[in-house]
């Protein structure tokens, strides 16, 4: 069926997208929302997504490979929306300071707190394994590295998440 979706899509029918398109609009805007992190951007993110695969699903090399594309677009587009947010206000995270001791905070603030410690390419490979489930061999599908690449990747970011966690712990 898919096949026959990505098909008409490449031909131009929009109903045909749109049908492929929903298959995977959820698992798009989890991936977005926990990249911008607010549901109107992460919406933004998804509607950018749509129009670009649209535009260039000709470009998709195989059916198979439907969802690591979109995957990728996503993380794209929400990488994008990101630099262009601290262009606008690079000093909104100062005026952002919480009153709250860490204590009382739910678990999860904790945890986005120390994953803005992780580079881009640490953060691509936590969410994809962890959030996403993608094994390592696709994870390294969906952000162009060697297996090797993405395992030394995943490993240092899961030491990084470590050692920032039992420092929130201590601090």
């Amino acid at each position: 069926m898919q096949e026959i979706l990505v098909q008409r899509a490449k031909e131009g029918d929009a109903e045909a997208f749109a049908q492929l398109f929903s298959q995977f609009e959820n698992d798009l805007y989890k991936m977005a929302y926990v990249y911008v992190g607010n549901e109107a951007d992460a919406l933004d993110v998804v509607q950018e997504v749509a129009y670009r695969s649209f535009k260039y699903i000709h470009s998709l090399q195989s059916v198979t490979y439907i969802k690591t594309w979109l995957m990728r677009i996503a993380i794209n587009c929400a990488t994008d929306l990101l630099k262009k947010r601290e262009q606008i206000l690079p000093c909104e995270a100062e005026l952002e300071i919480s009153e709250e001791p860490l204590e009382e905070l739910p678990e999860k603030w904790a945890l986005e707190d120390v994953m803005t410690k992780l580079t881009k390419e640490e953060k691509d490979v936590i969410l994809l394994r962890f959030y996403h489930d993608y094994t390592l061999s696709q994870v390294a599908q969906v952000l162009q590295l060697k297996l090797g690449t993405a395992k030394t990747i995943l490993y240092r970011a899961l030491k990084k998440l470590k050692q920032a966690l039992e420092q929130e712990v201590q601090g």
